[in-house]
């Protein structure tokens, strides 16, 4: 099997070094095979002559990719801020129950208080005038 020139090798862990950084320049960045010899460009058969190579690039990435640590902590975090919105909302509408509570006892208070002045809107009782002392005379 013939092995793979200095410049080659040199393209596929420039290659490789780019996409364990994230710095990706023709690929979407994944950590697979593919990116790498796409990222190097070169064949996949010239890649899969580099033995070296992909001795290191099996060792490094080891099944778990930046990305996908990346993207498990936005999902924890999406989880820890569903819970928060979720303890907020429960919150939200048990103040709403207390407001409902407090508004129908200042309503009672607020009739009981027109009561006790003698202003029952609920009577359609209008007070009679007193008759002066001028108009009782005549």
């Amino acid at each position: 099997m013939p092995e793979i020139s200095a410049a080659t090798e040199r393209r596929l862990r420039d290659a490789m070094e780019r996409l364990l950084t994230g710095a990706a320049i023709r690929t979407d960045g994944r950590l697979i095979k593919e990116n790498l010899y796409r990222e190097a460009g070169v064949s996949r058969a010239t890649m899969n002559r580099a033995t070296a190579v992909m001795d290191e690039w099996a060792r490094r990435v080891d099944g778990s990719q930046p990305r996908d640590r990346e993207i498990e902590s936005l999902r924890s975090s999406l989880a820890d801020r569903a819970a928060q919105i979720k303890q907020l909302r429960e919150r939200v509408s048990s103040l709403e129950a207390q407001l409902t509570i407090a508004a129908t006892a200042i309503a009672e208070l607020h009739v009981e208080n027109q009561l006790l002045r003698g202003d029952d809107p609920s009577h359609n009782v209008t007070p009679m005038k007193r008759p002066n002392a001028d108009s009782r005379r005549g």
